[in-house]
């Protein structure tokens, strides 16, 4: 059976959890399971950055298999950049890892009054001093401890100087180069005395269906590679979609004020490549795209930087985001980023947002510690990406995110901080892509694409048209500046990339690619685990846990209020939409959220899921927690 590991820091304890087969059969794995473990050990109006808060690490359910890209983790806790529920996702090897050491998930109790360590070796758990840790970086502590442990290949998950210094952006990194990044989840590990998890696993991973799960993983491998997209993310990596976008007027310039630049050129992933950053392409657990970077910078001001990356974010973040049209300074804020474990996209967001009160004049020279916030400054950039992470200087304000940030400066910077529930927003600018701008709003994390990725909703391939086709009946819906068929559009997809994080594959395998299929994954859970399931039984299972964590943030006190899109995009029109269009209303907003509502059957008012809706789901507990706090019908 698969089990769960608990750790109290606080207690120094540990101990192991069967997860029943029921269990398994109603969430699945990973995000799934998390949620409901979130549900059930913290209490609302917790403390994120308390010792009641725990930190949940969930190994993909089909992680360390043969299937292609599916050895991603998901981490889960209460964020406490916005004080609601977080989820944040992973690549690399370490929850293969975990899972060949015998544990699907790892709890984290408590906190621990001094530094330490966690070191698992099967069915060896040790609470471990890392005083000796403290204050390095993630390159530092990771090599540190693989040489300690003599170990060269042991996967280490750890923070670097932003989750000590409780960042509110900081991130969790896996095998040195891949970031579990929104939200805050380092800080929460921080916050725990928790520097790293070092794991090394030797079991196996039985299948109760071998032969079968074998014939499905072949046919994910070949509509992956069938997939006209696939090419071109090995050849450039994520940001091979720099360009594109651009064309679409949905890549986010100068934090949002345009959507388009003629010198998108100069940062895409081609430029990458043909500027000789690139060293080599990198793959996850079981990859075969390999669309991870692997970067170095040997010549220029920045030389003998390396690190992987830049993904698409990142340029846009502290590329044209920040008016930056050059390579080296983007590459090396990324460097930095995760050497002091920092989310790249918020780091870049409240840099911009600074450089926006510098040109408005509400920030002076004098209030950023002497530093020049003109846009294209990347020298600037790269200083206030270390200040952030030590909480240094004027570094200490932005280290708190740009909402607390906006209420710190004043004025009325709040209304070109562009975020949503506390967090920043992620790079496509949603006045050009209305299914984004709906997953967006309601994404109970916050205004980002890694909870529903919508990417099909702009029609760039053949595969992009097909899904819209099949979810809405016309591939005339390809369509980004429409607002008709966005909350069937987002439905599918939301249900859809919670089956994948549950699963453990890479999104782009689901929602980008379109190789890994609903019944595909249906059959390798069900050959895997010996759980029948059908591709209506396992969407229907993604869409009970989109409404667990929904209503994770309706006992915290959410509401439709809390269901919205950035000030900015919702108030200043977009001028490189020549049609005039370029804007998300109250009213475009409100249509499509009415849609979305009735669709899962959550109330219009309040957009709290109906006490029937939980319990068609199953989730008859949480309904009766609920309706116990007023918050729906008894």
């Amino acid at each position: 059976m698969a089990k769960i590991l608990h750790v109290d820091l606080t207690q120094g304890k540990t101990w192991t959890e069967s997860i029943p087969k029921e269990m398994e059969a109603t969430f699945l794995g990973s995000r799934g399971i998390n949620a409901k473990l979130l549900w059930d050990l913290v209490k609302p109006g917790t403390d994120p950055l308390g010792p009641e808060n725990v930190l949940i690490f969930g190994a993909g359910k089909l992680s360390g298999t043969s299937t292609p890209s599916s050895g991603r983790t998901t981490i889960t806790c209460k964020s406490p950049a916005t004080n609601l529920y977080l989820k944040t996702n992973v690549g690399g090897h370490w929850g293969t890892e975990l899972r060949y050491a015998g544990y699907d998930h790892l709890v984290v109790h408590g906190a621990s009054a001094k530094p330490v360590y966690l070191y698992i070796d099967n069915a060896r758990v040790e609470i471990r001093d890392a005083s000796h840790l403290w204050g390095k970086d993630v390159r530092e502590t990771t090599n540190i401890l693989r040489q300690q442990l003599a170990d060269e290949e042991i996967q280490v998950a750890c923070i670097g100087q932003a989750g000590e210094n409780l960042v509110k952006i900081a991130g969790i990194m896996c095998s040195l180069y891949n970031a579990a990044a929104r939200g805050g989840a380092g800080a929460v590990m921080g916050s725990k005395k928790l520097k790293a998890i070092a794991v090394k696993g030797s079991g196996e991973i039985a299948l109760a269906a071998p032969e079968t799960y074998g014939k499905v993983a072949q046919e994910c491998v070949d509509g992956l590679m069938a997939d006209s997209g696939s090419g071109g993310l090995h050849a450039y990596g994520t940001s091979g979609s720099v360009l594109p976008v651009n064309e679409l007027k949905a890549f986010a310039v100068n934090n949002f004020q345009r959507a388009y630049h003629g010198d998108m050129e100069k940062i895409s992933g081609i430029a990458l490549v043909e500027q000789g950053y690139l060293k080599r392409k990198v793959g996850c657990n079981g990859c075969i795209i390999s669309c991870h970077r692997y970067s170095e910078m040997e010549h220029g001001r920045y030389a003998g930087s390396y690190s992987g990356g830049p993904e698409l974010e990142t340029v846009g973040a502290f590329g044209c985001g920040c008016g930056i049209y050059e390579l080296a300074p983007i590459l090396k804020a990324n460097e930095l980023c995760n050497l002091y474990g920092l989310d790249t996209i918020s780091a870049g967001s409240v840099i911009q947002w600074a450089m926006e009160c510098y040109e408005r004049g509400v920030l002076t020279r004098e209030q950023t510690g002497g530093l020049d916030l003109s846009w294209g400054n990347g020298e600037a950039v790269v200083e206030l990406v270390t200040q952030i992470a030590l909480r240094q200087g004027f570094g200490n304000v932005l280290a708190e995110g740009v909402r607390r940030a906006a209420e710190h400066v004043g004025q009325d910077s709040w209304k070109w901080a562009v975020e949503a529930k506390g967090l920043e927003q992620s790079r496509v600018d949603t006045r050009s892509a209305f299914a984004y701008a709906l997953a967006f709003a309601v994404n109970p994390r916050g205004a980002d694409h890694l909870h529903t990725e919508t990417f099909a909703e702009f029609g760039l391939s053949p595969e992009c048209k097909a899904i819209i086709k099949s979810i809405t009946g016309d591939e005339k819906y390809a369509n980004p500046y429409l607002t008709d068929k966005r909350a069937e559009i987002v439905r599918w997809h939301e249900d859809c990339y919670a089956v994948t994080d549950a699963l453990g594959f890479c999104a782009f395998t689901t929602t980008a690619l379109y190789g890994v299929t609903p019944d595909r994954m249906a059959r390798l859970f069900a050959a895997a685990t010996g759980i029948a399931m059908s591709e209506e039984d396992i969407m229907r299972a993604g869409r009970r846990i989109v409404t667990l964590e929904k209503a994770f943030n309706v006992r915290e006190g959410a509401t439709r209020e809390d269901d919205r899109a950035p000030w900015r995009l919702m108030n200043e029109t977009l001028p490189d939409r020549t049609d005039g269009e370029g804007i998300i209303t109250q009213e475009k907003l409100d249509k499509m959220l009415d849609e979305y509502y009735s669709l899962h059957n959550w109330d219009l008012k309040t957009s709290w899921p109906k006490k029937e809706t939980m319990h068609a789901l199953g989730l008859d507990e949480v309904a009766d927690q609920l309706a116990a706090m007023g918050k729906i019908p008894a």
